[in-house]
């Protein structure tokens, strides 16, 4: 059949992307559904900083490329084998398909799951294929997703199923957004009641790990950003402080506020000076965890002795070390019962001709979650 997609067939191209247009809007051509897969009608997708990692740069995929990996959509077709999905079904996307098979996965970690991220490095599906075509030449699956573009051929084990009732712009948000932010605060920090924590880098995923921290009931939350405009909409969101990045003393001020550091202090900038602050606003014997993808080439630099002196813990998390059909459904329920507003992250719905000026206020901070919808 044939779609229209938002295409990057260049990585690099200077801003504004309005004008440069790295992404072209293009028909091409999807195949059906093979074996264990599915078709599926994206009703909405987010723009999150791991596609802008991709059009700048930060984060090498092959291209040319069908971008985009957070979203929702309705099952239209499905391949051979798939008997636990049925057209209409509303469905969240998983950018890391599961096989369920290799060590990661066997031990509930399926974030980490060996042939689902081999494949994605490769820009193929779970099964090694590829399912787009822009005259008879290949394009690549971002991520096994590529939800830019009004349909898309995944593998079963990147959908998880959701309620019917659950605005698709919404929960699209619980593919990337939630999933990475609130699964770091409540899967890989494993926030207490009663601990203080500490945000740093307010995207989407950065609000979503402070609406996490508040759930799992952390009653010190402390943001910190390099825009005072987002430090107030943390207060608004839940935050008791808020602290400019960019203030020669801002990791002092953090300290003698929480009384020599923070708990947890969750890293969602995705840079090194970023990582650092975290680090060093972390108390003795706490934990520190980055969930932002910052470039390859990058690296922290940190005091061996105080990760032994001072029983430090620095920790990655990768979609929040979620397990996607286990902890979106209970996200789902949190957010439903007024304790996780994801909804208020949404800054706006645009459509996907405007998807360039979009990524331009996405770079420029000026934004929490866009929403591209079908």
């Amino acid at each position: 059949m044939k779609i229209n997609a938002a295409v990057l067939r260049e990585v690099g191209k200077p801003q504004p992307y309005a004008d440069s247009q790295p992404l072209r809007i293009e028909p091409i051509t999807l195949d059906p559904p093979g074996p264990g897969e599915v078709l599926v009608r994206i009703r909405a997708a987010g723009l999150c900083h791991s596609d802008l990692s991709v059009i700048n740069g930060d984060r090498p995929r092959p291209v040319p490329m069908v971008l985009g990996h957070e979203a929702a959509g309705e099952v239209v077709e499905l391949g051979a084998g798939v008997d636990d999905l049925a057209p209409g079904d509303h469905v969240v996307l998983i950018f890391v398909p599961s096989c369920g098979h290799c060590a990661p996965c066997a031990e509930g970690r399926p974030a980490l799951c060996e042939p689902g991220n081999a494949a994605n490095g490769r820009g193929e599906l779970l099964s090694g294929a590829r399912r787009l075509r822009a005259d008879a030449v290949p394009v690549n699956h971002h991520i096994g997703v590529s939800a830019f573009a009004d349909h898309a051929v995944v593998s079963r084990r990147s959908l998880v199923k959701v309620d019917k009732d659950l605005p698709f712009e919404q929960a699209a948000l619980f593919g990337c957004a939630v999933l990475t932010g609130v699964g770091a605060a409540v899967n890989t920090a494993g926030v207490r009641a009663g601990q203080s924590v500490a945000v740093v880098g307010l995207g989407g995923v950065g609000y979503a790990a402070l609406l996490g921290a508040l759930a799992a009931g952390a009653t010190r939350v402390v943001a910190v950003d390099l825009l005072p405009e987002k430090l107030a909409f943390a207060r608004d969101l839940g935050a008791t402080d808020a602290f400019l990045a960019s203030d020669s003393d801002c990791i002092e001020q953090v300290k003698q506020a929480t009384g020599g550091g923070v708990d947890i202090c969750l890293e969602m900038a995705g840079s090194v000076p970023a990582l650092e602050l975290a680090y060093r606003i972390t108390r003795r014997g706490g934990t520190t965890v980055t969930a932002g993808l910052a470039h390859p080439s990058k690296a922290v630099a940190i005091q061996q002795v105080s990760l032994v002196a001072e029983e430090r813990t620095l920790k990655g998390s990768y979609i929040g070390s979620c397990i996607p059909t286990r902890d979106i459904p209970r996200f789902v329920s949190l957010f439903r019962a007024g304790k996780l507003p994801v909804d208020r992250l949404l800054s706006e719905t645009l459509p996907l001709e405007r998807i360039n000026e979009a990524f331009d206020r996405l770079a420029a901070g000026k934004t929490i979650r866009q929403v591209v919808v079908f």
